[in-house]
């Protein structure tokens, strides 16, 4: 079975979240599984020159792009055994950013450019993908330029396509006029159940609608965004495929993510929580924190925005500071929000810190000194702060949203089951009541020994996943997908 992933980011190339963790890692445990998966993907200008010089030019094309006739060119990389393939144009990809760099048009063709060039590549590979995965609405144009243009040439006929939606919210939403002067269709494909939205020309909207199969990253988003409050606009459209509308959640990469080999922590460990309380000191040193075991480290390693249910933490964080816990924020994002905990610091000299630079080595050590971990998302449609924290002995504290519903289950000190501290409704104090609850089992160690036991036993690996997929593209090659 071949099949080729498209994306417009990969760990270790390029990334900006989640996705390029995907992408970085999904691949390599699908080989395990007997599928020849491949990559493809911008040449970037901000990919790293040490893996620019291991590329080897495959060959140089022309893609159409309605009256455009742009370069083309084909890199290749072999990358831990698996094949990364990398479109090179430079008028589209050498910027100094990988998003937002020339406004909304430019945007648009820029990934209408990179989804039709897929496409093109596949006439000058000496390898024919039997199906393409894809990801997000940077790549969610190519079942429709498929439909459009390819799907009768006797080398793409039969050729299947999944779309995988890693965050609804964002769709790829631009002007129509991009349809016949970037795309170069016809207006029949502008339509309420094609791409057509609110007047505008949507590039997510358009994946779903062609798409021979569409995931999402969890089971519970795969339901949630059915509804009207999480389907951004879609959700009537997604009910229209839900025999097509699969959630398979995402997992981490076990060997990147290993506290017992991970070199940033000072003191590695795997299953002695007595070990994991050693890298404690060293993370308050740096922060300037009393230095004590006996203190709660709360962290949140997330984005600033209104999705991670910061504005829940505002609310209660007096409350919160009562407790004998420090609590460093760990990432960027609006001003209010980065604004608001940096005074905080000030009101809590001894308890709060927020770092906004991102660094890899330090998020690591935070995750190897944390006890809690907070991530009480509005929604989330995977999350994977949650999952590192539990292969890190790092409690998480989450709320029953998305991915966050499907791989935290609620700790239960009455039968010792359960990995985390979980709360249902998007409210201030049922957060703060399930931070008190977590506050209470740490003051006893013995049955916070209990809980820890329990991360030990889960898993958060790509294994159960990447069988889902596989059986997913067996269906879809074979059955339809529905």
């Amino acid at each position: 079975m071949k099949v080729l992933f498209a994306a417009a980011e990969c760990t270790p190339f390029v990334k900006t979240g989640g996705l390029g963790e995907v992408i970085g890692s999904l691949p390599k445990e699908l080989k395990k599984n007997g599928v020849d998966a491949r990559v493809i993907l911008p040449k970037y200008g901000a990919i790293g020159e040490d893996f620019r010089k291991q590329m080897r030019l495959l060959r140089e094309f022309t893609v159409p792009l309605s009256w455009r006739q742009q370069y083309g060119g084909i890199y290749e990389l072999v990358w831990n055994g698996i094949p990364y393939y990398f479109i090179d144009n430079e008028y589209y990809f050498k910027r100094d950013a990988i998003y937002g760099f020339g406004g909304a048009m430019d945007e648009g063709e820029r990934f209408a450019y990179f989804s039709k060039a897929v496409l093109e590549s596949i006439l000058h590979l000496d390898w024919t993908p039997d199906l393409l995965h894809l990801h997000d609405w940077q790549t969610a144009l190519i079942p429709v330029f498929y439909h459009a243009f390819y799907r009768y040439s006797p080398l793409y006929e039969g050729m299947k396509m999944i779309l995988t939606i890693h965050n609804l919210k964002y769709q790829g939403v631009f002007s129509s006029n991009l349809l016949t002067d970037v795309l170069g269709i016809g207006w029949e494909y502008f339509t309420p159940d094609r791409l057509e939205y609110y007047g505008n020309l949507n590039f997510l909207k358009g994946g779903i609608a062609f798409a021979d199969a569409i995931t999402t990253v969890s089971k519970s988003y795969a339901e949630e965004i059915q509804n009207p409050y999480f389907g951004e606009g879609l959700d009537g459209l997604l009910r229209a495929r839900t025999s097509r509308l699969f959630g398979i959640v995402n997992g981490i990469d076990y060997d990147s993510y290993n506290p017992e080999k991970d070199l940033s922590l000072p003191y590695p460990y795997r299953d002695n929580p007595e070990e994991k309380q050693k890298n404690k000191a060293p993370v308050q040193e740096r922060f300037h924190l009393p230095v004590g075991k006996e203190h709660m480290m709360v962290i949140m390693v997330t984005r600033l925005v209104e999705q991670k249910g910061i504005d829940l933490i505002m609310r209660v964080l007096p409350e919160m500071m009562e407790e004998d816990v420090q609590l460093i924020i760990f990432g960027s994002g609006e001003a209010r929000y980065e604004g608001f905990f940096r005074h905080a610091e000030h009101l809590y000299p001894d308890q709060l810190r927020i770092h906004t630079k991102y660094e890899d080595e330090l998020a690591r050590q935070l995750y190897g000194a944390g006890d809690l971990l907070l991530m009480p998302s509005r929604f989330e449609p995977c999350g994977i702060s949650q999952m590192i924290a539990m292969r890190y002995l790092t409690v998480p504290l989450v709320r029953e949203t998305g991915g966050l519903k499907d791989t935290v289950q609620a700790y239960n000190p009455a039968t010792g089951e359960g990995d985390g501290f979980t709360f249902h409704d998007y409210n201030a104090h049922e957060l703060l009541y399930a931070f008190r609850r977590a506050t209470q089992l740490y003051k006893d160690q013995e049955a916070w020994g209990k809980l820890l036991k329990n991360l030990l036993k889960k898993d958060c690996s790509w294994s159960t996943s990447a069988r889902s997929y596989r059986e997913l593209y067996e269906k879809v090659l074979h059955g339809g997908g529905s």
